[in-house]
């Protein structure tokens, strides 16, 4: 009987620390930070817990009694980040940290785009010498680990795969057809050009989209058939991938007021986000084209430097020259999580990205000034380890692979780093 009662003493200690846990995230939630801290302290809740509604929403479904009683709000965890459901505080993903670099390649000049394939086989990337490489992961990996080759194949697993010299400026955006092998790229010399990878031989592009202006980001529609093109213009264009027609927005006074430096599409194709360098970022109707939400100065006016939506669509996850992260919550358009201690000036000079690991455990956002990465806890902000990328000049651009424990680093000193969790298998 003694065992019996420790055993449910300890279920119910158990059951106090998630309902503690769900009554301080509510209070994060709905703003009462003061409150939120001071019952973090007073129960010892570790690890911190991050903003959810979670515990109005057991509210509602109790009272919900019509429903069937089959029903059960825990049946729907979905992968990836979503703050209404608790996680035990672990997370199965490695930490950024952990990670090694695996492969380095050069271009002539400052390296400041890259992307991986939407299977992250492949990675391109692409210079202000106006050259675009693309490396096979694979090969990447056989090189750094040279033992686990076959003897004598060293020299014939290239993992530069494509190089591809059809610009006449800068490369300033890349990224991969989501169906097909195509690779679009993005030029300061005014043009956006489609690649057809899958030939060995090709040189030039298969299509060219010509605009008057340069071109500052890219983003395909998920069922690749049309694409969203940021440029200093303040007006998105979008165009039929296949008929290479352009279209813009109507209405002028939903378009933004300066250049736009990030589009993205979620993941359903219903929405898709802008950022510009007027400090604000746009949501937009996937099927209109119109503005349906604005969040102005959303890093305190300073320029937006990236955007990304969660896979499930809830949040979008922002990054400015602030030197700030910012999680916002698309339902109720307010910034849920500000993920904070990157930046020593706190302004910085170059427009860097950040961005999820491929589990969304994690977001990742490179120091400009120290070069070194930062990572934190995406549900509760809390700060990973710092880590060296090893560059000698600031990093540009950095992606994640979206299947795998894997990114790429582009920077100012010529060279992209190819980073990823190694598995000891000795």
């Amino acid at each position: 009987m003694k065992d019996q009662e420790i055993v449910e003493n300890k279920n119910l200690l158990k059951c106090r620390e998630q309902l503690y846990r769900l009554i301080i995230s509510q209070l994060f939630y709905d703003g009462y930070h003061a409150v939120a801290v001071e019952l973090t302290n007073l129960v010892r809740a570790d690890p911190p817990c991050p903003p959810s509604d979670r515990l109005m929403n057991i509210f509602k479904q109790a009272n919900q009694i019509e429903q069937s009683k089959e029903s059960n709000l825990f049946d729907d965890v979905v992968c990836g980040l979503d703050l209404e459901f608790e996680t035990e505080g672990t997370t199965l993903a490695p930490e950024p940290a952990s990670y090694e670099t695996a492969y380095v390649t050069s271009h002539k000049q400052p390296c400041r785009a890259g992307c991986f394939s939407a299977d992250g086989q492949l990675v391109a990337t692409g210079s202000v010498d106006a050259s675009i490489k693309v490396l096979d992961v694979d090969r990447m990996l056989a090189k750094s680990a040279p033992e686990d080759m076959e003897q004598g194949r060293e020299q014939h697993v290239h993992p530069v795969i494509r190089t591809l010299y059809d610009h006449t400026d800068e490369v300033s955006y890349l990224e991969f057809h989501p169906k097909a092998q195509i690779l679009a790229s993005g030029s300061r010399d005014n043009t956006v050009k489609l690649f057809d990878i899958s030939k060995a031989s090709v040189k030039k592009a298969s299509t060219v989209l010509s605009d008057c202006v340069p071109v500052r980001c890219i983003a395909f529609h998920p069922t690749g058939d049309y694409m969203a093109v940021g440029t200093d213009h303040h007006v998105l264009r979008m165009y039929d991938v296949h008929t290479a027609q352009c279209f813009v927005g109507a209405i002028a006074e939903q378009q933004h007021k300066a250049s736009i430096t990030c589009v993205r599409y979620a993941g359903t194709a219903k929405v898709y986000a802008t950022g510009s360098m007027d400090g604000s970022i746009k949501l937009w109707d996937g099927v209109s084209g119109r503005c349906i939400n604005t969040f102005s100065q959303a890093h305190d006016g300073a320029k937006i430097c990236s955007i990304v939506f969660t896979r499930n669509g809830k949040f979008l996850l922002s990054s400015g020259q602030d030197s700030l992260v910012k999680l916002w919550e698309l339902s109720t358009s307010r910034c849920l999580i500000a993920y904070t201690g990157a930046g020593t000036t706190g302004i910085q000079e170059h427009q860097t990205q950040a961005v999820f690991n491929h589990t969304e455990d994690y977001v990742l956002f490179p120091d400009e000034a120290t070069t070194s990465l930062c990572a934190w806890n995406s549900r509760n902000a809390s700060r990973c380890h710092l880590m060296s990328l090893g560059h000698n000049g600031a990093v540009r651009h950095i992606v994640h692979s979206p299947t795998y424990s894997a990114f790429l680093t582009c920077s100012d000193d010529f060279r992209a780093r190819f980073w990823v969790r190694k598995v000891n298998t000795h």
